[in-house]
């Protein structure tokens, strides 16, 4: 049985405490980082480049998940592999040679994954299940924190685990994003997802981080 993973959303974050969020984080049971690059083109919103990477890669060795929400993203994959990410994540919607950018991502030594918008179909994606060590399953449009879940989401997540049974060659791990807390961790663990990025939960919440990390891990335990 796969560990399951809570990996926090640094664009909940404090950008201007950033070192202090990620070490509350870490001792709060954080099992990596999940950070979102937006170009403002590919999605309406702009954060992060390579040298916040960097930056979070100098003050943690925890694995940094790289969603890179952009136009051509092939330009920018070995800057960001440079700067520290340990997983590469492309959406599938932003380019037309999805397996060349998986091929890059792998060929510098970082895990590679593919991003599903809610509304790509999982069968744009299937040949690349055997080649890829993750694929993260939008569960809200991308661009933007605070959203909400999207119920139908589940039905796409369970589909996803059962393809990825039936075949002795498909061994990647399955992400989910967006709206993700108390509540809808629970469907989508049930569903068959491993790792669960939680932005505005873990960071907006009042009785502590590392007292949601600990309940999001509890009810996906259960």
């Amino acid at each position: 049985m796969t560990t399951k993973k809570i990996a926090p959303s640094i664009l909940s974050a404090d950008i201007m405490n950033l070192e202090r969020d990620v070490k509350i984080a870490e001792q709060g049971g954080a099992d990596l980082f999940h950070i979102d690059i937006m170009d403002g083109h590919f999605v309406p919103n702009m954060s992060f480049s390579p040298s916040v990477v960097a930056g979070m890669r100098r003050v943690t060795d925890k694995p940094l998940d790289i969603h890179l929400m952009m136009d051509n993203p092939d330009d920018y994959i070995k800057a960001f592999v440079e700067a520290g990410a340990d997983t590469i994540l492309v959406h599938a919607e932003s380019t037309k040679h999805i397996y060349r950018s998986i091929d890059l991502v792998k060929s510098l030594g970082a895990r590679a994954g593919v991003v599903v918008n809610p509304g790509t179909p999982l069968e744009e994606v299937k040949e690349l299940f055997p080649v890829i060590d993750q694929i993260l399953v939008m569960t809200v449009n991308p661009g933007f924190g605070g959203q909400k879940f999207i119920p139908g989401m589940t039905k796409k997540i369970q589909r996803l685990d059962q393809l990825r049974q039936t075949s002795a060659d498909d061994d990647f791990e399955i992400e989910v994003d967006g709206g993700i807390n108390d509540e809808t961790i629970v469907q989508c663990a049930k569903a068959g997802a491993d790792i669960f990025v939680a932005g505005s939960y873990l960071y907006n919440g009042q009785d502590g981080f590392k007292d949601r990390v600990d309940t999001l891990k509890k009810l996906v335990e259960d």
